[in-house]
């Protein structure tokens, strides 16, 4: 990739400054493979060359992507891109109930690829969900829910902001009003409570993060996050669960696998 970053022209509609332009076109090279893990990333001298920009705004540059997780270096080393930058979520893999005996899929799904993940959960209370999240439970603008709230964590770094929200007569009397990890998961405790989980509609944003998110996912910029909205419906279609997931939209990638309609 050799594309330079022009200087913005008086009229430009691209009002960053140029250090972030340079930042912006680095991590596209990193973010779709051309410059791989464990990669070199081009020298100073062929950065400030590129893009006709000064040793300081390169280094203001590599500076934003250190910051973002997406290389590391030293002073005096080649600045590399780092291993693992970009990890790739099914979600169809932690749909299903785990079977006895089994971790949390989404817990497997990580193992499976050689990573350490684990959960800590934030909070359980009842709480008035979001206008999309009352929108797709049924809800009233004053109505309640009972939220579970956690972060996940892969290699102990925050990795999914994760709330989810669940009808009061489905939760009220249960293990799900606990502040506790529940045995197999909630898909596991719904269909045992006779509401089986029979579809899962997930709608996919980016959004500029929250003070709540930015400071939970330990983010370093405003880069976008990508917020993952989850119903979950039984049998009659009715919503028993809506999650909101949330994470850090220049690390992770959402893979879907559908048959044409």
């Amino acid at each position: 990739m050799t594309t330079t970053v022009p200087k913005a022209a008086p009229d430009s509609f691209d009002r960053r400054s140029l250090h972030e332009r340079i930042a912006a076109d680095l991590r596209d090279d990193i973010m779709s493979g051309e410059l791989p893990p464990g990669a070199r990333l081009p020298s100073t001298a062929q950065l400030t060359s590129r893009f006709d920009a000064s040793n300081a705004t390169i280094q203001k540059a590599l500076q934003l992507l250190k910051d973002e997780h997406l290389v590391v270096g030293r002073a005096g080393a080649a600045v590399t891109v780092r291993e693992h930058r970009q990890r790739t979520v099914r979600p169809a893999a932690s749909l299903s109930p785990a079977g006895v005996g089994e971790t949390h899929r989404w817990l497997s799904e990580a193992a499976r690829h050689g990573a350490h993940a684990r959960s800590v959960i934030l909070d359980v209370a009842e709480s008035r969900p979001p206008a999309d999240v009352r929108a797709a439970l049924g809800l009233a603008a004053d109505d309640t829910a009972l939220l579970r709230s956690q972060l996940l964590l892969i290699d102990d770094e925050p990795a999914e902001l994760v709330s989810s929200y669940y009808p009061l007569d489905i939760a009220r009397g249960t293990t799900m009003m606990d502040r506790r990890k529940i045995k197999g998961g909630t898909p596991v405790l719904l269909n045992e409570l006779g509401h089986p989980p029979r579809l899962s509609v997930d709608r996919v944003s980016a959004r500029i993060p929250t003070h709540e998110q930015y400071e939970a996912l330990r983010l370093t910029s405003s880069l976008p996050v990508l917020r993952t909205l989850r119903v979950v419906y039984t049998d009659l279609e009715r919503p028993i669960e809506a999650t909101v997931m949330v994470k850090a939209g220049h690390l992770y990638e959402l893979r879907y696998e559908f048959p044409p309609e």
